[in-house]
């Protein structure tokens, strides 16, 4: 169909939400009403060319005993779902009642498949009816969507002499429109917009940052996608069009399944009804989703592992609700988040509970490929509270440590400033995958896209500027080519490790005798007692035998005591008690970082082994900050002089003196 028919379809039935809902419903609402009928009218005309025969299947399968009928009908109705109801749409036009109306066009709804009473379920829409037949508009609005001006049929409707009087609206077409009438509905509800649709450019993007650099390997078969906050399905669909035309560009057939999880409930009966008026209902049965189905607490596909994944998880969303599900911090036994890394068998990545967005990158990576030769490739977009947050230790640290130090992160690519609907913050697509390319190993990629974008002539939201086919390719262009420029750089997967070291200081108090204060008890008295003073004698916390090393960096030290020569590990004192970032690659390691950066301003100084933990944090704004020039003498004196002379005589004015 073309574009000029396919909006004029849309603006049709936008138009129908003013003419019927005006004065029942607030702008913000028509979407509860006009995208399930819009849903409605598209399944009634597909399945009336084999009403009769599911009708007559479902008397047969009855009259034998069946229970089990869904698959008999489905086959009957030569469709992923069907309707048992004696009614369509059009044999509800003429009731003598809106009684009569709303009695049938809800024995009609009861009529359709559990696929369809799920996505109806969602959508919430039985509790519009009431409303809709008090206000005598139910049969205004269904006679509006059986308009002759509209043809929402697969088949086209013909003229008398056998010329196309409307053309077929074929399934792609089908989810274009609805696409469309979602995102108008999301355009006038600005607040929501981001929360359930990811603009077209940023998927666009990420599905070939996933797929290109394999595009050579692609070969015939079946590959599973899958999306563990789909929102309304546009990341599955768009990957999917996209691994469609690489393999037919390579010479591949290729058979693509979709699963996805969506917890909110109207968004997951969009996604589901967009797949099903797109002709693929296997998909739609593997759309997982409401409230009672969060992706954190109640993992859809356990035992699942998929070829490519993709997702725009919700960002700084508390997940505490989840958490207390799960058994609280404590009583959480998933293995997708608690795992065994770095030697430790109980490795937690659960984060902390009023940001949830890492756990789902965590469970993608749960999900990856094992035996296969291409593994898992993973894109999922984040803010920069993923590359940060959480100390050495804490959860989104670890998952950035276990990422990392596994090899999996290829790229981050940091994008344009309000690019998203509902956010002008800074966001990043992370690129991942088990199966890295030779060239990769070892290294990550992070490139600064922040400025390749195309300016919208009118804002959508705070969205104020889109990736542009151009920029998308400039993007993909040196992700591909992996080479150090002014917009990408290349680090080794060490340049974002740092140990966590805890430094001490001995505690010192006034009046202590040194050769006296290693017993525990006296300490403890002396603690009590005394104040401490920066030239009192340190307190020993205890001796260690003799011929025990001394090491100052370890708080060992050599004393005198009762005229003998032992080593004695000082009291710490927790005032002065401090920490440390050392880097990774610090040459000669936290030992000489200490003896470099902290025993010239503090002699005594010690770390404590037992402290360490490894941290893992990436910081965009380090590694592309650009200084701004100073300005030069010159431009700072014409400043100086310009204000001069527009200040001139303002004083005399202010106190009643006239200029000369």
């Amino acid at each position: 169909m073309e574009q000029v028919q396919l909006n004029w379809i849309t603006n049709f039935i936008w138009g129908i939400a003013d003419d019927v809902l005006r004065d029942l419903y607030v702008r913000g609402k028509y979407r509860d009403v006009i995208l399930p009928m819009t849903v409605l009218r598209r399944l009634d005309a597909v399945l009336e060319p084999t009403k009769q025969a599911v009708l007559e299947m479902k008397a047969s399968l009855d009259e034998a005993g069946i229970v089990q009928q869904d698959a008999a009908l489905r086959q009957a109705a030569g469709q992923a779902f069907y309707n048992t109801s004696k009614f369509t749409l059009r044999d509800l036009r003429s009731r003598a009642s809106q009684q009569q109306l709303r009695a049938d066009f809800e024995a009609y709804l009861d009529g359709f498949s559990p696929n369809v009473q799920d996505i109806l379920e969602n959508f919430e829409f039985r509790n519009q009816i009431p409303r809709l037949s008090k206000a005598d508009a139910l049969g205004t609005l269904i006679e509006k969507f059986l308009s002759s001006d509209i043809n929402l049929s697969p088949n086209p409707v013909m003229n008398g002499n056998g010329s196309v009087k409307q053309a077929a609206l074929d399934n792609h077409a089908m989810g274009t429109l609805f696409e469309e009438l979602v995102r108008r509905f999301n355009e006038d509800n600005n607040e929501e917009a981001g929360e359930h649709w990811t603009p077209r450019d940023a998927v666009k993007l990420m599905a070939k940052l996933i797929f290109l650099p394999i595009a050579d390997e692609i070969q015939s078969g079946t590959y599973l996608l899958y999306d563990g906050a789909c929102g309304t399905g546009g990341m599955l669909t768009v990957a999917e069009e996209t691994l469609q035309q690489l393999a037919e560009d390579h010479g591949k057939q290729v058979a693509t399944h979709l699963f996805g999880q969506e917890i909110n409930a109207e968004t997951y009966a969009i996604c589901k009804a967009d797949l099903l008026l797109k002709g693929e209902g296997d998909a739609a049965d593997n759309i997982i989703g409401g409230p009672e189905h969060s992706t954190l607490a109640n993992d859809a596909f356990p035992s699942r592992e998929f070829d490519f994944m993709l997702s725009n998880p919700p960002y700084g969303k508390s997940w505490k609700s989840d958490l207390e599900r799960m058994g609280g911090k404590k009583g959480v036994k998933d293995p997708r988040f608690l795992i065994q890394h770095a030697g430790d068998p109980e490795y937690s990545l659960l984060t902390r509970s009023n940001d949830g967005q890492m756990l789902f990158l965590a469970n993608m990576l749960a999900k990856m490929k094992q035996g296969t030769k291409m593994g898992s490739r993973i894109a999922e977009v984040h803010n920069g509270s993923s590359l940060f947050t959480g100390d050495a230790g804490q959860g989104e640290s670890n998952i950035r440590r276990w990422i990392i130090e596994n090899d999996w992160l290829e790229a981050i690519v940091a994008l344009p400033l309000n690019m998203f609907y509902n956010t002008g913050i800074a966001t990043y697509i992370w690129v991942l995958t088990n199966r890295k390319p030779e060239h990769r190993k070892g290294q990550v990629q992070l490139i600064d896209a922040t400025q390749w974008y195309k300016p919208l002539r009118k804002n959508l939201g705070k969205k104020n500027c889109e990736l542009s086919e151009q920029d998308i390719q400039r993007i993909c262009d040196a992700f591909l080519a992996f080479e150090e420029t002014v917009q990408s750089k290349i680090f080794p997967n060490e340049a974002f490790g740092y140990w966590k070291v805890t430094v001490e200081r001995p505690l010192r108090l006034a009046g202590i005798d040194p050769e006296r204060a290693y017993k525990a008890a006296e300490i403890k008295k002396l603690k009590e007692t005394c104040e401490r003073v920066d030239d009192a004698p340190p307190v020993i916390k205890k001796i260690h035998k003799k011929g025990t090393e001394a090491d100052p960096l370890r708080g060992l030290f050599e004393a005198t005591i009762a005229g003998k020569t032992a080593v004695v590990e000082y009291e710490p004192d927790t005032e002065l008690r401090d920490t440390e970032q050392v880097p990774l690659l610090e040459e000669g390691g936290i030992e000489a970082f200490i003896k470099r950066e902290v025993l010239p301003h503090a002699p005594d100084a010690w770390y404590v082994p037992g402290s360490v933990k490894t941290g893992y944090e990436i910081s965009f704004t380090r590694y592309f900050y650009k200084p701004k020039p100073l300005r030069s003498l010159e431009e700072i004196r014409a400043d100086i002089l310009a204000l001069e002379k527009e200040t001139e005589g303002l004083l005399g004015e202010i106190i009643g003196e006239k200029a000369p």
